[in-house]
């Protein structure tokens, strides 16, 4: 672009410096002219950071000197690549029009020995270089419109480069930005997933950790219970009654022992979750021992009483087997949850279970228990109630939870047969 635009304005300049006497003011502005066409081209390497002062500067150096208006073009060209601003392009091009087609027209109206355009359309070996007269093979008109159609091409393909490498810059920086995008939205995507995953393993560590662990501070009591009585009635006791209350505290060390085992496990097992995220989901999925089944109602409600849980039951289940994973999974945790609330925090009241289950009216969980006043504060339920409410909702059922005006506590869960 330097070499083009220093070869157009030398060119012209050259021309022009013909018309004058060497001893003229005109012909040492035309050296002058020839000199500075030689570095002319150079401001074009201030495009890129300057591109406005670059155009007009160009814009002014046509004007002032008699060069040809490619560098004002190419001027043209890299402004309108680099600012985005339609009221800008449409004045630039305006002016841009304006110095190309004065250039031009300037040319094609000096003498014939001074023109560039008129050089084009001369006879070949002839004029003053040649020792003879110019021999024009087209008239003055032919020469003008010919100089004012180039001027108009030259603009059009000025302003045409320019846009184009504005919307292939716009178009790069669109894909770039849509790139960005789209990273950002895949570490929002791997953020959400691994929140989720979080969560879901916070809960299934709550569900099992705090069930088994409720039922440990049951036994413990019954244990504490045991053995207080036991020492109380020790000297008034029959070996035949001893052995027997004996034989209890070691059925009741033996039942916190294997609660404490099966703790242990699920801790580990929660760990092993923490360990290896990748396998989790697995490990989380809906199973026999997890999900609203036969047996595993059986097997929670078994685990219950033997702790010592006064625990009234009414089931009404019926195909059990067509019941969706996820929701059996939720009512297995509600009943879960409503059972390890009552051991937490009522736990010598007894609790009333309703279980109802069937594909026209859904999943009906209820838990209550009676709580003695200042037990437990409503607004403050704890973290396994409102996580539980979150799971229902979100499968499309309804969580209720709170005290009615005799101060039992409800848990009322009810689920759609498909989530």
């Amino acid at each position: 672009m330097v070499c083009c635009a220093d070869l157009m304005c030398l060119t012209q300049a050259s021309f022009a410096s013909q018309q004058f006497d060497q001893d003229s003011a005109a012909y040492t502005w035309a050296v002058i002219g020839i000199l500075l066409a030689f570095a002319s081209g150079f401001l074009l390497l201030a495009r890129s950071r300057h591109p406005r002062a670059t155009f007009l500067a160009s814009c002014v150096l046509v004007l002032v000197f008699p060069y040809d208006s490619t560098i004002a073009l190419m001027a043209l060209t890299a402004l309108l690549a680099r600012r985005n601003d339609s009221t800008l392009t449409v004045r630039a091009t305006i002016l841009a029009g304006f110095v190309t087609l004065a250039s031009q027209l300037r040319d094609a109206t000096k003498s014939p020995e001074a023109s560039f355009w008129h050089a084009v359309f001369a006879k070949p070996y002839t004029g003053r270089q040649y020792g003879n007269e110019l021999v024009m093979l087209a008239d003055e008109r032919t020469v003008i419109i010919t100089a004012v159609v180039a001027a108009s091409l030259e603009l059009v393909i000025a302003v045409l480069a320019g846009l184009h490498i504005r919307s292939r810059a716009l178009a790069s920086m669109a894909a770039a930005k849509a790139d960005a995008a789209g990273a950002q939205v895949a570490r929002l995507e791997t953020t959400i997933d691994s929140r989720q995953l979080a969560d879901a393993i916070a809960a299934e560590a709550h569900d099992t950790l705090a069930h088994s662990l409720s039922l440990l501070a049951l036994n413990a009591s019954a244990l504490h219970a045991e053995s207080v009585r036991l020492g109380r009635e020790a000297n008034a006791m029959d070996p035949s009654r001893m052995t027997e209350a004996a034989e209890r505290i070691a059925e009741k060390s033996e039942d916190i022992r294997k609660q404490a085992a099966g703790a242990l496990d699920e801790a580990h097992s929660i760990i092993d979750m923490l360990r290896h995220p990748e396998q989790a989901r697995m490990q989380l999925a809906p199973s026999d021992e997890t999900s609203l089944t036969r047996d595993s109602l059986d097997a929670l409600i078994g685990d219950a009483r033997a702790a010592g849980m006064h625990l009234n039951t009414w089931i009404d289940i019926q195909q059990l087997g067509r019941l969706n994973d996820a929701v059996g999974k939720i009512a297995y945790r509600a009943i879960q949850e409503g059972m390890t609330n009552a051991r937490r925090h009522a736990p010598e009241e007894p609790v009333s279970l309703e279980v109802s289950a069937n594909p026209t009216a859904g999943v009906h969980v209820h838990v209550s228990n009676p709580t003695k006043a200042g037990t437990v504060s409503p607004s403050r339920p704890g973290a396994g109630l409102p996580g539980l409410a979150e799971r229902v909702r979100k499968a499309g059922g309804t969580c209720r939870f709170g005290f009615d005006d005799r101060h039992a506590f409800h848990v009322d869960v009810r689920l759609p047969w498909v989530a």
